[in-house]
């Protein structure tokens, strides 16, 4: 005869909403650092009168820390139960 309780091993749909979480957490964390690059990166420039030179240099490095910090988001929502 069949418990009315559930397995320990079965996922009660909590995977479902850590999902729904991380799509909703993912693009805040690769969008920030962009903006915040290109941001400063375009006061920087103005201050300094180096035009477009900080604010591409800036810009690109927030899309690789944008990036990076996405991936390690990404695994640590993976590896938790």
């Amino acid at each position: 005869m069949a418990s009315g309780n559930p397995s320990p091993n079965k996922d009660q749909g909590g995977g479902t909403v850590k999902q729904i979480a991380l799509a909703f957490e993912l693009p805040f964390i690769l969008v920030g650092p962009v903006v915040m690059g290109g941001v400063l990166g375009f006061f920087l420039d103005r201050w300094l009168h180096t035009k477009p030179l900080l604010l591409i240099v800036l810009g690109i490095l927030g899309v690789i820390v944008g990036v990076r910090d996405a991936v390690k988001s990404a695994a640590l929502h993976d590896k938790k139960p």
